[in-house]
């Protein structure tokens, strides 16, 4: 009964998380055909929707917000604003598939209140959580989710080539054999010092949420707040903004309109306004939240449809592996230490992160 009662929000995360991702792989690829300056686009993308979010929610009516809400709100702003930074500049440098996988890593805020909160015998549980994470992380910059060079691929087309009655004769768009490993050398394969950027960018983004969390439990003030902290990161972004002005890095005005529209709008639309909704519905009636192999397998999902749909350099197998080893990792890494006495008795000095989660009505995560 109560699986279908949560289809239609199911239904509902699917899609906003869906529009997301696909508006990522919109501004993917507009930012790398184009030399539009990547603070430049976010902060035009944010300016309208923090409009957007302070003429609906109105953060001024209502019960006055007290000064404890209002001042985390706005330093929760200044992070947002450097999330976003980050996190575009993530996705033009990994591509969307490795940039929307590492903003994954903010589960390491787990092992992080684990150490310093949690029991000894749990420890070394989430630490082998976070090797995980991260060798599944390395695998992804080491391009085992594409397939130009991911090991599978190759394997294959060595064994074909290499058959006795000649591989090149049923396919004949195959490289030629001397060329196989140059061809694969020659793709950039990224490094960890390129995927710290949206690693960093997750674990700021993990970092924003249990802020909000931590300054409102109700729905309604959540999204009052939340308003706030958009326009906060707006105006945080507005100097750096400036000064990509006065240096001339301003975007390149002989593109068509029509082609740098749509990535503008549906970063707006999709991926500020609607998911923010769409993550505060799956949070509080779904019991989701960010970093759980939950959503992840509803981003994989979209990843894999969307990889498909826009001919990318992608390969199933080495995916899916990634995608296993983060999702294993992520839950051996936020998975909650369950008391025995009830959760209603711990003390405010607990865990940090847990504390969150569990006046959340004990999330997976």
């Amino acid at each position: 009964m109560l699986s279908h009662r949560q289809t239609p929000l199911r239904i509902i995360h699917f899609t906003g998380n869906f529009m997301r991702i696909w508006s990522i792989y919109s501004m993917y690829h507009y930012l790398s055909q184009s030399e539009s300056s990547v603070v430049l686009y976010i902060f035009s993308c944010l300016v309208p929707s923090s409009i957007v979010f302070l003429v609906l929610q109105k953060p001024w009516r209502g019960r006055p917000l007290s000064n404890t809400q209002i001042v985390p709100s706005l330093i929760n702003g200044a992070i947002t604003a450097l999330y976003f930074i980050l996190w575009v500049k993530g996705v033009k440098a990994c591509g969307p598939l490795r940039a929307i996988l590492a903003e994954y890593s903010g589960a390491v805020l787990g092992v992080l209140s684990a150490v310093l909160y949690g029991r000894r015998g749990h420890i070394w549980k989430k630490v082998g959580g976070l090797v995980a994470m991260l060798a599944s992380l390395y695998f992804l910059s080491q391009g085992w989710a594409m397939a130009s060079y991911s090991p599978f691929y190759i394997l294959w087309l060595h064994r074909l080539l290499f058959l006795p009655w000649g591989g090149r004769e049923y396919f004949p768009g195959l490289p030629s054999g001397e060329n196989l490993d140059s061809d694969a050398q020659k793709e950039k394969v990224l490094g960890m010092r390129e995927m710290a950027v949206p690693m960093l960018a997750g674990i700021l983004s993990a970092f924003r949420r249990v802020i909000a969390r931590r300054i409102s439990i109700k729905n309604q003030l959540k999204r009052r707040l939340h308003a706030i902290t958009i326009a906060s990161a707006t105006c945080f972004m507005f100097p750096v903004a400036m000064w990509d002005v006065i240096l001339g890095t301003a975007p390149d005005s002989n593109k068509d309109l029509p082609f740098s529209t749509w990535p503008y709008i549906s970063t707006i639309l999709f991926g500020v306004i609607l998911i923010s909704y769409v993550e505060n519905i799956a949070e509080e009636r779904l019991h989701m939240v960010f970093s759980s192999p939950k959503h992840l397998m509803v981003a994989g999902g979209c990843i894999i449809v969307l990889e498909i749909l826009y001919k990318m350099d992608f390969s199933l197998a080495g995916f899916i592996i990634c995608c296993a080893l983060l999702g294993f990792g992520i839950y051996e890494a936020t998975s909650l230490e369950r008391p025995r006495q009830d959760h209603q008795t711990l003390e405010p000095s607990e865990n940090l992160f847990e504390e969150d989660q569990i006046q959340m009505s004990s999330l997976p995560t």
